[in-house]
């Protein structure tokens, strides 16, 4: 896997870790711009994807063989050890030697793992946000992190909200900066 991409990964996920580490103790049901979800449920779902990275790029199991060992509440009683275990896991796992080769089975079918990665890191840098917005904190994401996130979302961002996960894209202003590109693309206004 290309250095530049497990360095982007590493970015992300530290930017996320620095956010749910910031989390204060009454802010866990705090809402967040993803409706559906609290400040809680956001972290669970961005840990609950990275447990999922081990078994599938480590393990080669498929999401069938996975099942549904990672529903529910993954973040127990101390969500931030939870996150960080989480994180520390899926690092490891696409830094292994010979990750870039493997192919992931995922849920709409076979993946080369270098793309798998590289929906987590734009799924953890859109979150960091989310997660930023719901806390209170920095909702200033580094450049680098969100023009590898706007490379890696264009080509599919006019079907997203047809999947459902995601809300309908916005309209811009044209001298729109990338950050306020790339959120509104998956339906995030600023």
């Amino acid at each position: 896997m290309d250095d530049r991409l497990l360095d982007r990964h590493r970015e992300a996920l530290d930017l996320f870790t620095d956010r749910v580490h910031a989390v204060r103790a009454d802010q866990w049901d705090a809402p967040t711009p993803c409706s559906a979800w609290s400040v809680r449920d956001l972290v669970n779902h961005l840990t609950s994807e990275q447990l999922w990275v081990p078994p599938l790029v480590s393990g080669g199991r498929t999401v069938a063989q996975v099942g549904r060992a990672f529903d529910g509440d993954v973040l127990g009683d101390d969500p931030v050890a939870a996150w960080d275990r989480a994180a520390a896991g899926a690092r490891a796992a696409f830094g292994e030697r010979g990750a870039p080769e493997r192919m992931v089975r995922l849920s709409y079918g076979p993946t080369r793992v270098d793309a798998y990665c590289s929906q987590m890191v734009l799924d953890a840098v859109v979150h960091t946000w989310d997660l930023s917005r719901g806390i209170g904190g920095d909702e200033r994401l580094p450049g680098p992190l969100v023009d590898f996130a706007l490379r890696e979302v264009e080509p599919y961002a006019d079907g997203l909200s047809a999947s459902g996960l995601f809300d309908d894209p916005l309209e811009l202003p044209p001298d729109a900066d990338a950050q306020t590109r790339l959120l509104a693309m998956v339906g995030r206004g600023v």
